[in-house]
């Protein structure tokens, strides 16, 4: 059946980033493999093999199939699954080294909405100016903080 009322939007993201786990926690999830061949080693060593072979790619293709993703797009801010839309926003603050540990520790407030990685050492914290909304700040995780932040600050402006 054609619809010719039908839209459909081909414009790229301003911004689209996947917070997928560093290369340690691969190797890390990886190490399950060898560990799942042991268990099935009396039996078999072929059954062994096939089994910490499969334990082990599904483990790395579940942690990056899981891996959040920071998007702008059409005026709307997305972490991971949340979502809200940037005429609701601050200013926007890009924080790296000691100021996004403690944006990540002791400044994290009960209020504040948070999407954090390990491994991921920026972050981007934006407070909430919707009275509504029961957060105070979105706190969340980005290998580029200053390029979300400029995004979400295009996104405001209507660029």
């Amino acid at each position: 059946m054609h619809n010719a009322d039908r839209t459909t939007s081909t414009a790229a993201p301003s911004y689209r980033e996947r917070l997928s786990p560093s290369l340690w926690v691969l190797v890390s999830a990886a190490v399950c493999a060898p560990m799942a061949a042991i268990v099935f080693a009396p039996l078999d060593g072929t059954i062994a093999l096939a089994v910490g072979f499969a334990v082990g790619a599904a483990i790395v293709v579940a942690l990056l199939a899981t891996a959040p993703t920071i998007a702008v797009v059409d005026g709307v801010l997305r972490v991971g699954r949340a979502r809200i839309p940037v005429s609701d926003l601050g200013t926007p603050e890009p924080l790296e080294g000691q100021a996004a540990r403690s944006a990540r520790g002791p400044e994290l407030g009960r209020d504040d909405w948070h999407l954090l990685r390990g491994g991921v050492d920026g972050v981007v914290r934006v407070p909430v100016t919707d009275v509504e909304d029961p957060a105070t700040h979105w706190v969340f995780s980005s290998r580029t903080p200053d390029r979300v932040a400029a995004m979400i600050t295009r996104a405001q402006r209507g660029r």
